[in-house]
């Protein structure tokens, strides 16, 4: 049963001239002044979900995006904050770009943010998808195959800092610790200080391919499952849960069809679902103009990423629009009793299913924002959390 509802906020300013027709992404600048305001936004955002019965407000670690987009550095930090100003909700760090960090340094921080806001903070990772971001930082990530070595490395060495009272790695790319005099006696282990307060620790990965060895190394790990988005298509995700269910089942861990996992989609609530369709479209359109040029949406073809591109070209061309999105199961609109109703029939489809995270394209600026979060949790959630 759906009783847990969270929010995704990546870390977008309010921007102007936007949708196909509007100003490419590349083209897009900010001065700091306005992309400081991503900060500041996150607050109000995060305060709104907490008055309206959110579980966790999740944020996702980005770098360098002077264009607008994603533009909150250090989620682990920005969580510290908006667990202090406010009161219930759980912030969520989605996700850590583990291949940007030490994973000591990652592991530390976690634990920190744990025990001063008393098991509020929510533990995820990620391999990153901006080539931009990882490579800059000295990792790979054209090279795929280098990117989820080390990521996996990282991970296994995050978990035995949490778990352990002392630990020793050697791999590939870590021994630790080094084997060095200390003290007198040479260092053969080390232990994280502080570890956190709650243990084993809940973490979360977000499922974009749906490799079989990628869900594996999370069900091993007991690591959950993010899926789906605003161009998420709805046969996709299901073909994710029945892979999901399976690695499971090889590990000995019998589990029902959407269990240990979220299902991830753009909402826009209105009087009815052809007002939400005129409404959220530009703001579908500048979601996809920011993820098809780095093919988080597969269906994509070059043609059509560089039309894109092309301002005079893009309204009229054969692109994905939000009605397609609507279809396949990505993206809920319509009345909040239209969208209850997406929701209960969700949940006879995925038994095992809990939670689901509701969010708001790139675009959206931060009034609508804010009014359509209330809507949400004001006319939606209490109908599915109090049953």
């Amino acid at each position: 049963m759906i009783t847990k509802f969270d929010t995704l906020y990546a870390g977008h300013v309010d921007l102007e001239n936007i949708g196909y027709g509007g100003t490419p992404i590349n083209d897009r600048r900010y001065d700091n002044a306005h992309l400081s305001t991503a900060l500041t936004k996150a607050e109000a955002l995060a305060q709104m979900a907490d008055a309206n019965n959110f579980d966790t407000f999740w944020m996702a670690e980005h770098h360098f995006q002077r264009e607008g987009t994603e533009c909150i550095p250090n989620v682990t930090l920005m969580a510290l904050h908006l667990a202090h100003i406010t009161k219930n909700i759980n912030i969520g760090t989605g996700f850590n770009v583990t291949p940007m960090w030490h994973p000591l340094r990652l592991a530390e921080d976690y634990a920190v943010a744990d025990i001063l806001t008393k098991g509020r903070i929510v533990f995820g990772v990620g391999r990153g998808y901006h080539t931009r971001e990882v490579e800059t930082f000295g990792s790979p990530l054209t090279d795929q195959d280098g990117n989820r070595e080390l990521f996996e490395e990282q991970v296994e060495i995050i978990f035995k800092a949490f778990n352990n009272e002392s630990f020793s790695h050697k791999g590939k790319h870590y021994t630790l610790p080094p084997e060095v005099p200390y003290r007198g006696y040479t260092l053969k282990d080390i232990t994280l200080v502080p570890r956190p307060m709650r243990l084993p620790v809940e973490c979360w990965q977000p499922v974009q391919g749906g490799s079989e060895r990628a869900l594996t190394f999370m069900a091993k790990h007991g690591i959950q499952g993010m899926i789906g988005g605003g161009s998420a298509d709805g046969g996709a995700m299901h073909n994710v849960v029945l892979k999901w269910q399976d690695v499971h089942k090889k590990l000995g861990k019998d589990i029902e069809l959407g269990e240990r996992l979220c299902f991830g989609y753009h909402a826009y609530i209105g009087d009815s679902k052809e007002q939400c369709l005129r409404d959220a479209a530009k703001y579908y359109e500048e979601n996809m103009k920011m993820f098809g040029e780095l093919r988080l949406n597969r269906t994509m073809s070059d043609e059509q990423v560089e039309i894109m591109r092309d301002p005079a070209r893009a309204p009229t061309a054969k692109l994905p629009r939000i009605e397609d999105a609507v279809k396949s199961g990505g993206y809920l609109t319509g009345s909040p009793d239209e969208i209850v109703e997406h929701i209960l029939k969700l949940e006879k489809a995925y038994p095992g299913l809990d939670r689901i995270s509701v969010s708001l394209s790139v675009g959206v600026p931060q009034s609508v924002m804010l009014e359509q979060l209330e809507r949400f949790g004001k006319e939606v959630i209490p109908h599915l959390k109090n049953r």
